[in-house]
């Protein structure tokens, strides 16, 4: 009993031995595959690495693209900064025009403020200044919307040169506008008074406006003669003005060589070229008139002043100019006689007296050498080798009646270098 008691704890024994065993291999197996295969046989990461790998090309085919289209979009960077980079420049160049501008009329704007605001005391001596730039209407596009449209297209800053024109003139116009174009002026205008200058602009892309029909001005336009064909500016530039610009009035018989625009003070109403001939005349000067037969009193100081050219001057839009401009144009119709250049000066200077109310507009004179009439360049200029090498803004071809082959000879001499090209013709006029 006993005997066969420990042969069954011995098998016991043994079966648990091996039972241990047993699971001791098994361990030790599932450590060997657990190392060796940590996600096991048939792991579910391995469909997402192969996923893995397929994103990782199409990620790469995809940067691929996206670098080619970032090229593309940065040379179209580049074309873009590159324009806006040369719009910037003209706008600076622009800037630095209106800079200089604003600092020119900087001062005029501090007059009129100090003297259109309250009543103030004077300030100390040598320090008071009147007003000298009277204030611009407010424009009034209804005047004439076809012509307010023009200007807004061909203007710059509120300025343009106006000439009259009909074809009588018509081969003086063409080396007007030719010279024009060569110095570089965009603003200017050509008002037509016949169809064939019209017609003419069109054809040598000038910049051209005529007038609605209006018999009284179209009698003169057409058929009228230097004088005749002068006195209707007065008229026509009044609607100019009442739009808001600011007109440089030009005869046809003036060779442009620079841009008058730059050259302008702009602070008075009128600025106009003179037909003196040096500093006296052009200027104004005290002219002492003797009279033997007075005695003590025998001599008189007067003020004189050679006139203003009614063919070449600036106008801004202000209330005293467009009184010019009614005065004028009114005496010139009611007086049948009487000459446009005279009475445009007697306007602006006559002062008031009984029975007559003077004109308060401010005027300034060009510079004779700059803005120069023919006497000046014919008479004195062209024998003078230092006055020789100044280079007029204008000239003026006012004071010869052979007008056109003298500016063509204004031309070789400044434009072409040609030395001789003035030599051929007298002071005067033979």
């Amino acid at each position: 009993m006993a005997l066969g008691r420990r042969e069954k704890n011995l098998q016991s024994s043994i079966r648990g031995s091996r039972i241990i065993a047993a699971i001791g291999i098994g361990v030790a197996v599932g450590c060997v595959f657990a190392f060796f295969f940590p996600h096991g046989f048939f792991s579910t990461n391995q469909p997402t690495q192969l996923r893995h790998v397929s994103d990782s090309n199409l990620e790469v085919d995809a940067a691929s693209c996206e670098s080619t289209e970032k090229i593309d979009l940065l040379k179209s960077d580049i074309r873009r900064l590159s324009d806006k980079n040369a719009e910037l420049k003209r706008q600076v160049r622009e800037l630095n025009e209106k800079m200089r501008l604003a600092e020119q009329g900087n001062q005029h704007a501090h007059e009129q403020v100090v003297v259109l605001s309250e009543p103030h005391k004077a300030g100390p001596f040598g320090t008071v200044k009147s007003l000298r730039t009277n204030p611009t209407v407010l424009p009034d596009e209804t005047v004439n919307p076809r012509l307010a449209k023009i200007l807004a297209e061909v203007a710059d800053r509120k300025e343009i040169i106006v000439a009259l024109a009909n074809s009588n003139v018509k081969a003086m116009l063409e080396l007007w506008f030719t010279n024009i174009k060569k110095v570089g002026i965009p603003n200017y205008l050509v008002v037509a008074l016949d169809n064939e200058i019209l017609e003419f602009c069109k054809a040598n892309d000038v910049p051209v406006y005529q007038r609605d029909r209006d018999e009284s001005v179209d009698a003169i336009g057409k058929g009228g003669g230097n004088h005749a064909v002068s006195g209707l500016k007065f008229r026509i530039l009044r609607e100019f003005l009442q739009l808001g610009y600011s007109v440089l009035l030009s005869d046809v018989d003036i060779v442009f060589l620079q841009n008058p625009f730059d050259h302008l003070h702009r602070d008075s109403d009128v600025e106009s070229m003179s037909d003196g001939h040096n500093n006296m005349t052009a200027y104004g000067f005290n002219d002492v008139f003797d009279e033997p037969a007075m005695g003590w009193a025998r001599y008189a100081h007067t003020m004189r002043i050679w006139v203003y050219n009614s063919g070449f001057f600036y106008i801004r839009p202000t209330i005293p100019s467009i009184e010019l401009l009614d005065r004028v144009a009114g005496r010139l119709a009611r007086e049948a006689n009487a000459w446009d250049q005279a009475v445009f000066n007697e306007e602006l200077y006559f002062p008031s007296h009984p029975g007559y109310i003077g004109l308060h507009a401010s005027k300034r004179t060009m510079d004779f050498y700059l803005f120069m009439n023919s006497k000046v360049l014919f008479k004195t200029v062209r024998k003078d080798a230092k006055l020789k090498k100044i280079k007029p803004v204008i000239v003026h071809v006012n004071y010869h009646p052979d007008k056109y082959p003298r500016m063509q000879a204004v031309v070789e001499f400044y434009l072409n270098g040609k030395q001789d090209a003035l030599d051929p013709f007298p002071d005067g006029s033979q």
